[in-house]
């Protein structure tokens, strides 16, 4: 059995190593003396692979991993952290740089969602689905636990499902440099997805078998999902519901009664707190 100087503790060496320890197939003319020398290598970034990537087990033939590279883990982090860009720059996040929890003005019908929301980012577990009307502070929510996400090293996508659906039709063109394959795989399988204005798209049977793939995959697979909808549930498609009620954080859709923040007239009381203030004002029952 070749041991080679360059292997690790777990018997890998670099398949350039290897490479290079085979008989040479031919021989190439030698340099003439006056030839200037060929410029140093540049230091390789992984130490273990030597920026090929792949690594070849030391293993008697024989033996069911001889002679097949494996990944090295510098390769699967750099692949890991390409695909969070590519994600976070598709995301709609940067139009929500200023929506944290920090930044969330509560009120008496809203503080006790931001306490839900904010409770559900600690591990991520199960589905959080939010439902209210026009400007009660949903898609406020759902971009700061993205956010928080993002802030514990997760890879995260957050779309209005209308531009969800125009990117996965633009996946067919010749032209995108993703293949529909590829985009939609990543889109469905990411760890954490956010999926604002359920309901708003156009109700194409494509764009309903679409949402309910990637709907129904992260119900299989449990990934930690996130949706808001201005919709009431008995008009979303019941496959869907059925799939987005089954995983839910702490057993329940979280409604949201609070009347459109954008309309609303500046109040003294509540519009001042935030969460995390020492004392928030008491609600209009005396009640806090």
């Amino acid at each position: 059995m070749t041991t080679y100087d360059t292997q690790d503790d777990q018997g890998l060496a670099p398949i350039g190593t290897v490479m290079r320890a085979l008989p040479a197939l031919s021989s190439a003319p030698a340099a003439p003396p006056d030839a200037p020398s060929a410029p140093a290598p540049a230091r390789p970034r992984c130490a273990r692979c030597r920026d090929a990537g792949w690594l070849v087990p030391d293993v008697k033939y024989g033996n069911p991993a001889f002679a097949k590279p494996v990944p090295c883990a510098w390769r699967a982090a750099q692949r890991a952290a390409s695909q969070r860009q590519a994600l976070l720059e598709l995301s709609h996040l940067a139009a929500h740089r200023t929506q944290t929890f920090d930044t969330f003005v509560c009120s008496a019908a809203t503080a006790a969602v931001w306490a839900t929301v904010q409770r559900y980012t600690e591990r991520f577990a199960g589905w959080l689905v939010l439902l209210g009307g026009y400007g009660c502070g949903k898609t406020h929510l759902a971009a700061a636990a993205a956010w928080a996400a993002l802030d514990q090293g997760m890879t995260v996508l957050f779309m209005v499902v209308p531009d969800l659906l125009d990117h996965l039709r633009a996946a067919y063109a010749p032209t995108s440099a993703v293949a529909y394959d590829a985009h939609f795989e990543r889109v469905r399988s990411v760890p954490l997805l956010v999926l604002d204005d359920l309901g708003t798209e156009s109700a194409t049977p494509w764009a309903r078998e679409k949402l309910y793939q990637i709907i129904n995959y992260r119900y299989n697979e449990q990934l930690p999902t996130i949706i808001t909808s201005n919709r009431p549930v008995e008009a979303i498609d019941p496959r869907m519901v059925s799939r987005m009620t089954a995983l839910l954080f702490e057993d329940q859709v979280v409604l949201i009664d609070a009347p459109d923040y954008r309309q609303r007239a500046v109040r003294t009381g509540w519009d001042a707190w935030r969460p995390g203030n020492e004392h928030p004002p008491r609600s209009e029952d005396g009640q806090g």
